[in-house]
């Protein structure tokens, strides 16, 4: 058992705030690329105050978990994680995350945080899955979610239009059994070297 159930190797997971947070996203929503990979809608940003407008709307809700990633090593916002639409009766939910400081893709944080949101959605909320939906031109996002188990589940061909040319929405699924294997796999092979972490 994990000493601190929002803690990664890399990062660690904070309550989202609207008043002490609104300014990260706000600052990460004037980076179009980083929009068009959170949502299918044109890029807009959005200033300091609609953002904690907005947040405040989404954490009324006690049955959805939204929070800002950390860095470990420099204490240090790089993004969000939630996990919302939360069905108890069928223990689902729904997975988003977004690494809004762009230097630091592709460098391991965006797989640590959803490990992390992983183990808190099935070892302490009990789930059976997870969903999450991911445009088709956002690869590297595919990648990991194929490593970390997800299977893809479905797709709403063409869904999307940008820069003149269509693009599958794809949506993908956990299903705790497999996550359990999955974990229980990485834990039992060698990595780095032989070296088993």
């Amino acid at each position: 058992m994990s000493a601190d159930l929002l803690r990664g190797e890399r990062v660690r997971l904070v309550a989202m705030d609207a008043e002490a947070h609104a300014g990260h996203l706000a600052r990460w929503s004037a980076d179009s690329e980083y929009l068009r990979l959170q949502a299918s809608d044109p890029a807009r940003p959005f200033s300091v105050a609609q953002t904690k407008v907005e947040l405040e709307k989404l954490l009324e809700s006690e049955d959805d978990f939204f929070f800002l990633i950390y860095t470990l090593a420099d204490d240090r916002p790089i993004g969000t994680v939630e996990l919302d639409g939360i069905v108890w009766a069928h223990g689902e939910a729904w997975l988003g995350i977004g690494l809004g400081e762009r230097t630091l893709w592709g460098r391991g944080y965006g797989t640590d945080a959803m490990r992390v949101i992983l183990r808190l959605a099935f070892e302490e909320l009990n789930l059976h899955r997870v969903t999450l939906n991911v445009f088709e031109y956002n690869t590297r996002a595919l990648r990991i979610y194929g490593r970390l188990g997800f299977r893809v589940e479905g797709r709403v061909r063409q869904a999307l239009l940008r820069e003149g040319r269509r693009w599958d929405l794809i949506f993908m699924g956990l299903l705790r059994s497999e996550w359990e294997a999955e974990d229980a796999c990485r834990w039992r092979m060698p990595m780095n070297g032989g070296s088993i972490r």
